[in-house]
């Protein structure tokens, strides 16, 4: 799909705040309610926008311990490869889990409530799933920038 600059400035009104009306946004965008609304379903249709989420505080739901792990497999065959990301997405304290390259073949984003529930998390899922050859743990000490925008 070809964005034009409208499209760009509604997607990045809606990454700003989705809660916002389409009247709100057909004043921003000097557009009618109509043509805003038409603009956001032809962007959810075409999968440009996948979904609406609520961005939770860490804190205030005593989340805020961040530790980010790599993760080597015993073996990259397929089998293997499949078997974790299947195992690695039902567990809830993974906010993310990204294949990549160099000497290791995961990145995951844990969030717990902190250094102890972190431990248990390891010991207790995450190194259960099979093919885990070793990981390497990173704990957050300040988040300097985070976002969930693309500009696009």
């Amino acid at each position: 799909m070809i964005l034009d600059s409208v499209d760009k400035k509604l997607i990045a009104l809606l990454q700003d705040d989705c809660k916002q009306t389409t009247k709100a946004l057909s004043l921003k965008l000097n557009l009618s309610v109509t043509a805003v609304y038409e603009r956001i379903k032809k962007l959810e249709k075409s999968g440009v926008i996948d979904k609406y989420v609520a961005l939770i505080k860490k804190e205030a739901v005593n989340k805020s311990f961040v530790v980010f792990c790599h993760i080597k497999l015993v073996q990259h065959t397929h089998d293997y490869v499949v078997q974790f990301e299947k195992e690695v997405t039902k567990l809830e304290e993974v906010m993310s889990c990204y294949h990549i390259s160099g000497d290791y073949d995961y990145l995951i984003q844990v969030v717990v409530k902190d250094m102890e529930a972190f431990r248990e998390f390891l010991v207790n899922k995450l190194t259960s799933i099979n093919h885990i050859g070793s990981t390497h743990s990173m704990f957050v000490i300040n988040e300097v920038k985070y976002t969930t925008a693309v500009t696009v």
